[in-house]
């Protein structure tokens, strides 16, 4: 049986069925993870978007992961990167609605991260943003992040079939030039990260408590 969310947020649509979880001991912000293609089999449920959701947790987050409209339990149908940046602008105001004030810290997850970034890049809630697997070979328009301002960390693996990492590097030099930019790489390792998920995690979890230590 498909396991369900614990909570379902309204949307423009209907409502976005979500999970959250909350760290253990005082809370030092908020979490936001955006899953891969809908059309792929994309869910919350991915390892992926489970094992960075796990990190922003370990980082002392509150940290909510959903489905994208058309998935599970949500309503609607997929549209794409249109449809795709509006559940996570109606998951970002959400989320600060319930949490008024809150640090929150916003990744995604192939699919996820393209959409997460341009919901987040100018929206002042969100203070940080996290691009795992990002697939730089599958949508070539990321000439908007060359206007971003706040922190970003980008994970990906050499092996990745969505995104040539030397593609990838081209993106992370240009976006460096603008913002505080960090690209961690794993070797012997696809879009999935399937032999480096505790890794992906603990990356995650190490860059957002020195990011928020810092600010």
């Amino acid at each position: 049986m498909y396991p369900k969310g614990n909570l379902f947020i309204p949307a423009p649509h209907g409502r976005l069925e979500a999970i959250l979880k909350e760290p253990q001991g005082e809370p030092k912000g908020i979490g936001i993870v955006a899953h891969p293609h809908p059309l792929g089999g994309g869910t919350m449920h991915n390892k992926v978007v489970f094992r960075a959701a796990a990190g922003l947790v370990d980082a002392g987050l509150v940290t909510l992961r959903f489905n994208f409209r058309g998935v599970g339990a949500s309503t609607g149908e997929h549209s794409e990167i249109p449809g795709g940046i509006e559940d996570v602008e109606t998951v970002i105001d959400y989320m600060t609605n319930e949490y008024p004030g809150e640090d929150l810290t916003l990744a995604g997850f192939s699919f996820g991260s393209r959409t997460a970034m341009e919901a987040g890049i100018d929206d002042g809630r969100v203070k940080r943003l996290i691009s795992i697997g990002t697939p730089v070979d599958k949508y070539q328009d990321y000439d908007f992040l060359l206007r971003l301002k706040k922190p970003i960390l980008f994970v990906h693996g050499d092996s990745d079939e969505f995104g040539e990492l030397e593609n990838l590097k081209r993106l992370v030099d240009d976006v460096a030039k603008v913002t505080d930019t960090e690209l961690v790489t794993f070797s012997a390792c696809g879009h999935f990260f399937d032999e480096h998920l505790d890794q992906l995690r603990a990356a995650i979890k190490d860059w957002v408590i020195k990011k928020i230590d810092t600010k």
